[in-house]
């Protein structure tokens, strides 16, 4: 069985992976993501993965490394924006729901319907009131999404104030980075203590035998994405499919047509 042993292991403490080992690793665990991708469509499973945690955890680049090999029709990538005065107006799931997984597709929140239980209730756009209420009923709701047949995984990356803010200042001063840098993260910046208050109310209400919480340490954002990807590898029964090998048929150019002269308008070559 093509199976990925979850990671047991305590992060190794000082000394960060360096990019050699980095790359072979990740190499490795794409191949298995493939061999995933491969048994979930053949299979018609049905999977869910939630990214959340602190501003400046890694999410973002945890999702493309876990992407960037494999196909976006099957495992697509979730990332609502601001709701809409219509959608602020639904049932708060509503919004979520028509992005679930259909059969033989992988769906990434990166951020999910858990706003209302961070950034919505530390920053008050939603009541406390609310902010409870979607506490209590947000087991019995993905209770649901597992009887419909949906495989849940949800995970929070934590990383200490002082990594954050240095990942934070490096989005100040890079023009690649900038975009990263939104306006409720600057709000959202001294408000360390409300976030991890809301981080905890959360996980006493919501870290359920059948929807639990799976926390990565992130302050090594190369160590923390591979060993997302091995526990998600880890936690998905799957096995490689055989086929036959493939081979590139011999073909013949200009046989059958002639290329015409045309004056192609090439691109400047710059580099």
């Amino acid at each position: 069985m093509s199976k990925a042993k979850k990671s047991e292991q305590e992060p190794a403490g000082g000394k960060k992976i360096d990019r050699k080992t980095y790359d072979k690793e990740l190499a490795k665990l794409h191949g298995e993501l493939v061999k995933l991708q491969q048994w979930v469509v053949r299979e018609g499973l049905k999977v869910c993965i939630v990214f959340e945690g602190r501003d400046g955890a890694g999410k973002g680049g945890t999702i493309k490394a876990l992407t960037e090999r494999v196909s976006p029709r099957v495992f697509r990538v979730v990332a609502l924006p601001t709701p809409t005065e219509r959608e602020k107006s639904q049932m708060y799931a509503q919004r979520y729901i028509p992005h679930f997984p259909a059969a033989g597709e992988i769906v990434i929140f990166d951020r999910s319907w858990y706003n209302r239980a961070g950034v919505e209730r530390v920053m008050g756009f939603c009541t406390e009131d609310k902010a409870k209420r979607f506490l209590e009923v947000v087991p019995a709701f993905e209770k649901m999404m597992l009887e419909s047949g949906i495989i849940l995984l949800k995970y929070w990356l934590e990383v200490n104030p002082d990594e954050q803010t240095k990942r934070l200042t490096a989005r100040i001063d890079d023009p690649r980075k900038i975009w990263k840098l939104s306006p409720m993260d600057i709000k959202s910046y001294d408000k360390w203590d409300e976030y991890t208050r809301a981080r905890d109310e959360m996980f006493a209400a919501t870290d359920t035998p059948w929807g639990p919480w799976s926390v990565v340490r992130s302050d090594d954002k190369k160590r923390a994405r591979l060993n997302i990807i091995s526990h998600i590898l880890g936690s998905i029964d799957y096995k490689e499919l055989k086929g036959e090998k493939i081979e590139l048929p011999k073909r013949k150019i200009g046989k059958k047509y002639q290329e015409k002269e045309y004056p192609f308008k090439f691109i400047p070559e710059k580099y």
